[in-house]
């Protein structure tokens, strides 16, 4: 089908149905699903690793940052890939109810009329903060999840309609290798900062921005030189630091206990590794 532009599409005309959200990962073995189309559109979005896929007999290599469309009627199955260093973690967003001009009902185009199209820049950072927001609603049960869920859908698709709109010259983005990773990390260090004083693991880090715990600690240690558990100690060390320099006279256990450890003679070897000197000391020197 012939790409037209689609600069006359109105917000007015822009009223979906939400139909539904899944998040999962490919494992590396051949996969069983059948060969299926669906009679409404989907979107998937690749979060990370890569993957394959037959869409209508044409086999696709997929990857971190790809958009896949696939409109009702399209055949498409995902298969395996066991060459894939990391498998794709992949955000299924099935809808129904568009209509854009030129095009039949329920047709979401894409550019040069390709079902997968890789995302940069702006367009991949904010696709993926919009994944993460759907994932985060349809976790809680709170009063309007439907509508906030729709209204997050309505952004994906204007963002990959605007993509397609005759516009000026837009500026090189950052590509999704950059700003993705960079949200990523800056989650990973909210997420400890608040979390600090309890029994945190990599699995928990990792299964809190639904990630696998390998593409976290990858992605985590090439942005800012340390793994996710020791950027955790780190804090942990620094906030003991700080309660001690402040005066606090409970015990060292206590001290210990308060940011997140439950050996106290752990603790302290890992406090005097990083400060050279003892947790008893600081507090000394305090005095």
């Amino acid at each position: 089908m012939e790409i037209k532009p689609t600069a006359d599409i109105s917000v007015d005309e822009m009223d979906p149905t939400f139909l539904f959200i899944w998040k999962g990962t490919r494992r590396r073995e051949k996969w069983t699903a059948e060969y299926h189309s669906h009679d409404f559109p989907e979107m998937a979005y690749v979060l990370s690793g890569e993957g394959k896929y037959r869409i209508e007999d044409r086999i696709y290599t997929i990857q971190e940052g790809d958009l896949l469309v696939i409109n009702p009627g399209v055949r498409h199955q995902a298969i395996g890939c066991p060459e894939a260093a990391v498998p794709a973690t992949e955000f299924f967003v099935g809808f129904s109810d568009i209509r854009i001009s030129g095009y039949p009902e329920n047709f979401l185009p894409l550019p040069n009329g390709e079902c997968v199209y890789h995302t940069a820049g702006e367009l991949s950072q904010r696709l993926f903060k919009i994944c993460s927001s759907m994932e985060a609603e349809n976790a809680v049960c709170r009063q309007g999840r439907y509508f906030m869920l729709k209204s997050y859908l309505v952004q994906m698709l204007l963002l990959v309609i605007r993509e397609q709109c005759e516009t000026m010259e837009r500026p090189v983005g950052r590509p999704f290798e950059s700003a993705g990773k960079k949200y990523v990390v800056e989650q990973i260090i909210n997420y400890v900062e608040d979390h600090y004083n309890e029994k945190i693991s990599l699995d928990q880090i990792a299964e809190n921005m639904y990630l696998s715990p390998f593409y976290v600690s990858r992605i985590f240690k090439s942005e800012t030189g340390n793994t996710p558990i020791r950027h955790l100690i780190n804090i942990r060390l620094e906030k003991a630091k700080e309660l001690l320099e402040e005066g606090y006279r409970g015990s060292i256990q206590e001290v210990a206990a308060m940011v997140g450890y439950d050996d106290a003679y752990h603790f302290s070897k890992l406090f005097k590794k990083r400060y050279g000197i003892s947790p008893s000391q600081i507090r000394k020197k305090a005095d």
